[in-house]
């Protein structure tokens, strides 16, 4: 007998709604807030009364486009955090109702832990690469960056992480300090595919063990800027594509340096990588460049689990489900930190 899951996501800007039969999604819908670019980021406020108007019809749709009635779903799974608190709060309350309703298990899911458990998702047509344990996931966003040792399915252990700005925080304000608009750091890739990734150096920051940190390299970028601009009032114009390019060389050189370290290290031969982030060209192709040199086997996510969707929370929901671990009706979600 299937297992169906209903996935809820909504930590950030996204409305996200999935259905799962087993480990095959049947619908991935969202909902994006376009609302946020002419503010240059993503406002709280603004972002929970979106997600207040779009659940609903969102959830509606994710269940029609499965096929299937609500009826025949075994389980509810929503992210908990980390993310936005008020955005948080509308999926959270909404997946309680939802459970309460039918009368169903209610599954709380870590968001960090659910992009990396992407990765377990199939496809009903074909057979499906996934890794296996153990292994390593680089999570790469907005808002993290990390190297985690993954050894089952919810024994995970952050064994590398950034000590200021996440990496895609580190596109994204590059891409503003360019005078380019939100988000960024989709353009900053889209730009440098035409430029020469060796036609400026920034200084990256050499920080101990398998740690990250990226607002040296920020500021590098800026004051590069600024004395070019005095000499040059068209200077970002004139070398966007090389900028581009050159900064994001930068970024993905020193993402891959301590993941390489982190192979070593363990000893662990197969490596995922995970985030919106994971969804950057150059960096791709840096991992896929490791694989081919025999440095380790990667797993690559397709590109539609990169950035956040409710399929990542419905396919840890799954594995949860599977062994037992509901939550109860007094969960409250958390804006910070992880469970991992």
């Amino acid at each position: 007998m299937s297992t169906y899951i209903l996935g809820i996501e909504s930590s950030c800007d996204d409305t996200s709604a999935a259905v799962l039969q087993d480990t095959v999604i049947l619908s991935n819908v969202i909902a994006n807030q376009d609302i946020h670019a002419g503010f240059g980021g993503v406002v709280p406020e603004l972002a929970s009364r979106a997600h207040q108007m779009n659940i609903i019809p969102v959830i509606h749709e994710a269940i029609k486009r499965a096929g299937i009635s609500k009826n025949q779903i075994s389980a509810v799974a929503f992210t908990r955090g980390p993310g936005l608190l008020g955005s948080l709060l509308v999926g959270t309350s909404f997946a309680k109702s939802f459970a309460w309703a039918l009368n169903i298990p209610l599954l709380e899911v870590d968001h960090m832990q659910a992009h990396i458990l992407a990765h377990f998702i199939t496809k009903a047509e074909a057979v499906s690469r996934v890794p296996s344990f153990p292994f390593l996931c680089l999570t790469v966003s907005g808002g993290h960056t990390q190297i985690v040792r993954i050894d089952d399915y919810f024994s995970m252990e952050v064994i590398g992480h950034t000590i200021d700005d996440a990496a895609g925080e580190a596109f994204d304000k590059a891409a503003k300090i360019m005078g380019l608009p939100y988000p960024g750091g989709p353009l900053v890739d889209k730009f440098g595919k035409d430029g020469n990734p060796a036609a400026f150096r920034f200084a990256k920051a050499h920080i101990s063990e398998l740690n990250y940190s990226f607002s040296g390299l920020k500021t590098s970028f800026l004051y590069f800027l600024r004395d070019n601009l005095k000499n040059d009032p068209d200077f970002i114009e004139k070398n966007k594509a090389d900028l581009c390019a050159s900064i994001q060389k930068a970024i993905v050189d020193s993402l891959m340096d301590k993941l390489i370290k982190a192979v070593n290290q363990t000893g662990i031969s197969q490596v995922a990588i995970a985030g919106g982030v994971s969804a950057n060209s150059a960096l791709r192709a840096a991992i896929l460049q490791k694989q081919n040199e025999g440095v380790f086997e990667a797993f690559i996510p397709e590109f539609q689990y990169t950035t956040d969707n409710a399929a990542m929370i419905a396919i840890a929901g799954y594995y949860k489900y599977l062994n037992g671990m509901f939550s109860n009706y007094s969960v409250t979600p958390y804006s910070r930190g992880s469970n991992m």
